[in-house]
């Protein structure tokens, strides 16, 4: 019997100290899977980046020419698939937080490489985030980042999921995003002002923006497939804007979202497990709460057992009525 094909991870290694980062290279190149390539400062890092476009950056703090939380943001924007974990010296809370915040989905100290490297690149590229042994303080692990998703077979199911997600990021001095129908949109702010809630202030102070998710998908699909490359500038954007707008200096954004359901309607399947994709890299970069939303009658046949699973493994809580 045949052996299947080994799936191969391109992986960019990136620290100024050549022992160090000739030891990190010869662990994963013990794994067939591993495809290795070094850099020895931050331009480098960046440059090698964007040509090589890796699954996986480890990347140190204290590099020359441009530091590692530098290379992250402009990383970011050159190689978006590329998942990052920085190996460090640091073990302060606030630089794990930073390192967390600029996009990293894992944090090693360098002290415990020999028992946390492989463990936190698995984690990572198996789309979890990872904070190495001695180093939890520095996350914050009181409020977990949370990517749900809500079924529904009713419009007044999905407005309450809605209206609760959005209302209680913005009672807190966060922000919210909605991408939504605009019957729905409509029918969230007819929902508050009946409540009480004073959207209205919210969205003069520009901490709840709200968009057609229509729109949103004609903006962003191209020949029936995403541009999850435009799709996650866009979302990052977004969050950016909203967060700034609240003036707090560690605000969580709360995004809820009806692109993937639209097209889960369509039939347009893969397309909506893309972009769930998409989005759990979002809440990896962000301090942000996702909370998607399908109609239930798109999922009325047998054969579509198989889809309502895979979007399930895509999020972290499933809600159904």
């Amino acid at each position: 019997m045949g052996q299947g094909v080994v799936q191969l991870f391109r992986i960019l290694v990136v620290d100024d100290f050549e022992d160090f980062r000739r030891f990190v290279s010869s662990v994963l190149q013990q794994s067939a899977e591993f495809q290795v390539t070094e850099a020895s400062n931050g331009l480098e890092a960046v440059q090698k980046a964007e040509e090589l476009q890796p699954d996986l950056i480890l990347l140190d703090i204290g590099l020359p020419n441009l530091n590692g939380l530098e290379v992250a943001k402009r990383v970011r924007e050159l190689a978006p698939a590329a998942k990052i974990v920085f190996l460090s010296v640091e073990s302060s809370p606030d630089i794990v937080r930073e390192a967390l915040a600029v996009g990293a989905r894992g944090y090693v100290h360098k002290s415990r490489c020999q028992t946390d490297l492989l463990p936190a690149i698995k984690a990572v590229l198996r789309g979890k985030q990872y904070v190495g042994s001695g180093l939890e303080f520095g996350t914050n692990a009181q409020h977990p980042r949370r990517h749900e998703v809500q079924f529904y077979s009713a419009d007044s199911v999905v407005l309450e999921s809605f209206a609760r997600f959005v209302a209680t990021a913005l009672e807190a001095g966060d922000a919210a995003i909605v991408l939504a129908t605009k019957s729905h949109q409509e029918g969230l702010v007819q929902r508050w002002k009946t409540e009480g809630f004073d959207i209205d202030s919210a969205i003069r102070q520009e901490t709840y923006i709200s968009i057609d998710a229509a729109e949103m998908l004609l903006t962003i699909m191209v020949n029936g497939v995403p541009d999850v490359v435009r799709f996650f500038k866009l979302l990052c954007g977004l969050i950016e804007s909203a967060a700034k707008a609240t003036k707090k200096e560690h605000p969580r954004i709360a995004f809820c979202g009806e692109c993937v359901g639209l097209l889960c309607a369509e039939g347009n399947t893969n397309a909506a497990i893309r972009l769930e994709e998409a989005c759990n890299d979002l809440v990896q970069k962000y301090n942000a709460d996702i909370l998607c939303a399908y109609p239930l009658s798109s999922f009325d046949c047998a054969e579509d057992d198989l889809t309502f699973k895979r979007i399930c493994a895509e999020h972290t809580a499933v809600y159904s009525s």
